[in-house]
């Protein structure tokens, strides 16, 4: 796991994620013809989406994911979609790939998703990208849910979470991927941040694999690190 702390706020932090993504997105089409991306929600993604938008990255030829979703009707300002759409999607000739989470039979909808992703890039994401929550959760896998043993399908559902029903890849879904990225801002991340990065296994983030995951930190993200971890 290699660990890099982005001085000058948040917003810088979002900037330099934007050009890691790029940079890992030209590398996959320039190997296989096509980039499959996967996203998740939140305040800092949203700055990065934007910044990605404006960026020169061959987007007829990258499809984007979502790494989780709440279950939550469309429009609905909880749903991460709302952001992605208007940050991202809406402004770059990009494929998306969207949870259907008002479908009548979520089962269904969930297993389509699986599918479509095994069909389109054989289950394997080039970049994974991950926030982190002061809980230390990741993706949709709350402290104490068992969507983190689910083993047997790429997407699952979690247990209610801060008044949501979520679905979510699975940790082995996530950990396939070529190149995982945490981006994480703020002071109140610190204390998920140390736990996550000393490997402890203490914190449901600590599911993903450390090899081939690079952690994106602001300086107040980072405040609890005694040292730079890299590696």
């Amino acid at each position: 796991m290699r660990v890099e702390i982005v001085k000058g706020g948040a917003g810088l932090l979002a900037d330099r994620a934007a050009v890691w993504v790029a940079e890992r997105i030209w590398a996959a089409v320039a190997d296989r013809g096509v980039a499959h991306v996967a996203v998740s929600g939140g305040n800092t993604p949203t700055v990065m989406f934007g910044t990605l938008a404006t960026l020169p990255v061959p987007w007829t030829a990258v499809h984007i994911w979502q790494v989780d979703e709440r279950v939550a009707p469309d429009g609905d300002p909880e749903r991460n979609l709302v952001d992605l759409q208007m940050a991202l999607l809406s402004k770059v000739p990009a494929t998306p790939h969207l949870f259907d989470v008002t479908s009548p039979d979520l089962d269904a909808a969930m297993s389509a998703y699986a599918r479509d992703l095994e069909q389109s890039c054989h289950g394997v994401l080039d970049v994974v990208h991950l926030g982190l929550g002061d809980d230390g959760h990741t993706a949709s896998w709350p402290p104490g849910d068992p969507v983190v043993d689910v083993t047997d399908t790429d997407v699952a559902r979690s247990l209610e979470y801060k008044g949501r029903v979520r679905v979510t890849l699975t940790v082995p879904a996530v950990n396939r991927a070529r190149e995982i990225m945490f981006l994480v801002a703020g002071a109140d991340k610190a204390t998920a941040v140390a736990a996550l990065v000393d490997g402890a296994g203490t914190v449901p983030a600590s599911h993903v694999r450390r090899d081939g995951t690079v952690v994106l930190l602001d300086e107040a993200a980072a405040s609890h690190l005694a040292t730079v971890h890299a590696g």
